[in-house]
């Protein structure tokens, strides 16, 4: 058991090969920074740094040769996001194009709140039988439906029904 648990704690880490890996520590600290904030399009619920994906290696080592070239972080994720777009990050900024993308999760507990208002509301309303009309009294009838009975037929709020036989 201890052993799977120790796999799943370092997958993430074996996705980067070694052969991938840069040897000046400082450079290969900022492509694992970089490729943490950037999105497997394959995957599309993992970083770079933690798919196995082809696509996403490929990726990996984009990122490991820009920072060679001497490009600062921030010139790395534009180029990924030039070539990519900004679905690639796995944080998009906010602006016109990804507005529904941070808004969906907030449309979609407005939206659950608003379903379950309607459904209570819809449970609490009931057909008043004396609204009924004599044609559709019958229809209920013909399909051998009883309709309920209106409060004038119980009795009620008449004291015709309070009182028990005696």
């Amino acid at each position: 058991m201890s052993l799977a648990l120790g796999a799943m704690l370092l997958s993430p880490a074996l996705a980067v090969e070694p052969s991938e890996k840069l040897a000046d520590p400082k450079l290969e600290a900022r492509a694992r920074a970089i490729a943490s904030e950037l999105r497997c399009l394959v995957c599309q619920n993992q970083s770079i740094d933690d798919s196995d994906a082809p696509l996403a290696k490929d990726l990996r080592v984009i990122v490991r040769e820009r920072l060679k070239d001497g490009a600062s972080d921030a010139e790395v994720r534009d180029y990924v996001v030039a070539r990519y777009g900004d679905f690639v990050l796995l944080r998009p900024p906010v602006k016109r194009e990804t507005l529904l993308l941070w808004a969906a999760p907030a449309l979609a507990l407005l939206g659950g709140v608003w379903a379950i208002f309607a459904a209570v509301r819809r449970g609490r309303r009931r057909i008043d039988p004396a609204m009924l009309t004599a044609e559709e009294r019958a229809q209920l009838q013909a399909l051998g439906v009883e309709p309920p009975p209106s409060r004038s037929d119980a009795g009620e709020g008449s004291g015709q029904g309070d009182a028990s036989p005696s």
